[in-house]
């Protein structure tokens, strides 16, 4: 990681102050195991990429938390707290930051971003509930596209067509280019396209750096379409 980097966020390692037992969830992740005992460095552009359950958003919750954004979605700014269910790991964690970088960001946490546009609907006039899934959490994104800082997406492709998700990389590229960092946690083969990314591919090894034809999930996407019988005749 270059010395002199301006990223907001230059690499995440445990607190000095405030060390994590490993006997305890989520330390007991290999991924969370390998932050802890060694840190991650991260890019301007950084995919996390990985199976359900395999710590991949409690990584990226856990950034959006030690960086003081507010773990259900939104920006600094965003106040509302309905039911905690992230794990304690932001308060065992330290940024190392860029120097003068942008303290500002964004957090979209895809299974919480209904409650948070409940919330925006609470403070005034919005129009996010009346949009389809998808067109709303496109709207919120593009709405705050004017703040440079610390991007966090946490499996948005849950509510993105195919199309929806190549706009998300277009407006992704377009924040990369202003001078934005983004960290991004995904199942989507499309997303994990991301150009200029760095891709971590995360599992029981812990974390790892991989090219996109060598992930788990495009090789399986892959096997998939070319042939779905061969996975469906399994499920009988």
């Amino acid at each position: 990681m270059e010395e002199f980097s301006t990223l907001p966020v230059r690499r995440l390692e445990e607190h000095p102050l405030a060390p994590m037992d490993r006997r305890h969830w989520p330390a007991t992740l290999a991924p969370v195991r390998q932050i802890l005992d060694s840190g991650l460095d991260l890019g301007p552009i950084t995919v996390l990429i990985g199976d359900n359950g395999a710590g991949k958003s409690t990584v990226v919750e856990a950034l959006a938390g030690a960086f003081s954004l507010n773990p259900e979605g939104g920006t600094h700014a965003a106040m509302h707290e309905t039911r905690r269910t992230e794990s304690d790991l932001a308060e065992h964690l330290q940024l190392v930051r860029g120097a003068g970088a942008s303290r500002r960001g964004v957090f979209l946490r895809a299974e919480t971003m209904h409650g948070h546009f409940s919330y925006l609907e609470s403070l005034g006039p919005s129009s996010l509930h009346e949009q389809s899934h998808g067109e709303a959490f496109l709207e919120f994104i593009t709405s705050r596209s004017g703040i440079k800082g610390l991007w966090i997406l946490d499996e948005p492709e849950s509510a993105l067509s195919f199309s929806g998700c190549l706009a998300l990389i277009g407006i992704l590229r377009q924040l990369a280019a202003a001078g934005s960092q983004i960290v991004l946690s995904t199942h989507s083969p499309v997303l994990a396209a991301l150009p200029g990314a760095r891709l971590c591919e995360v599992g029981p090894w812990g974390i790892r750096t991989s090219s996109y034809d060598d992930l788990d999930l495009v090789r399986n996407w892959q096997l998939f379409l070319d042939a779905p019988e061969r996975f469906l005749r399994h499920l009988e």
